[in-house]
């Protein structure tokens, strides 16, 4: 059985319902399949009513690893779920280093994902600090194994090439991944995120052990995020 191939876009903390009205008529109109957009909370409703029907996809960026209770301004897995939500990420670096979660955090929300039914996304990494002291696969070990890690999607995104247009090399990728792949269940799609854009999306699709990427800025263009699932999926 092969990895499924996934392209998954993360929205993070842009849009409008006017934009995203018009990112979503161009998705679509095309309805790419092995993709999914993981959208801000306000605008789950609006995701989920527009993509109804189509092949894809969609998710939530971020979840609360309480189920319910006196938690002002979080969202539980179990509402997420009501709406048809199929991801969640967890863990994502910006995460991890602007709001300061854990391991166990991210490892918690793992499994709240996982207990209701829906399918984590989650992101290991290492800052370019880490990398330079050769620690990348000490630190995207650790991540990983704070989770009970089953039936999900894995995403190496480096830290160092996130929203500054450096990006690892297919080989540095492949390298990762490589070590990533002995560490989890066969099946498991491993996805690339760090800058990935129209013009070397190909070249990282086509490492052995790479099956999709996890796409922020290049998400929000309609034509850019297609181009993209294309090169996973030919």
């Amino acid at each position: 059985m092969a990895r499924v191939r996934l392209v998954a876009g993360n929205w993070k903390m842009h849009g409008s319902r006017a934009s995203i009205a018009a990112l979503l008529d161009a998705l679509v109109k095309a309805n790419p399949r092995s993709c999914a957009v993981c959208a801000p909370f306000p605008y789950l409703a609006q995701v989920a009513e527009r993509l109804r029907g189509s092949a894809i996809a969609w998710g939530a960026q971020n979840v609360s690893e309480h189920a319910q209770g006196a938690y002002t301004g979080e969202v539980s897995a179990a509402m997420l779920a009501e709406f048809g939500c199929r991801y969640v990420i967890v863990g994502h670096s910006e995460r991890r280093q602007l709001y300061g979660e854990t391991d166990a955090q991210a490892a918690a929300k793992f499994a709240a994902v996982r207990k209701i039914g829906m399918t984590p996304i989650l992101c290991v990494g290492e800052t370019l600090a880490e990398r330079d002291a050769g620690k990348t696969e000490a630190v995207v070990a650790r991540q990983l194994d704070a989770v009970d890690f089953e039936k999900a999607v894995l995403a190496y995104e480096p830290v160092w090439a996130i929203g500054t247009g450096r990006n690892a090399t297919p080989e540095q990728a492949q390298a990762v991944h490589a070590f990533l792949r002995k560490r989890v269940p066969a099946q498991t799609p491993i996805l690339y995120g760090g800058s990935v854009k129209p013009q070397n999306a190909q070249p990282i699709f086509a490492m052995p052990d790479v099956d999709g990427g996890l796409i922020g800025g290049a998400s929000l263009v309609a034509k850019d995020f297609l181009d993209i699932v294309k090169a996973a999926t030919t």
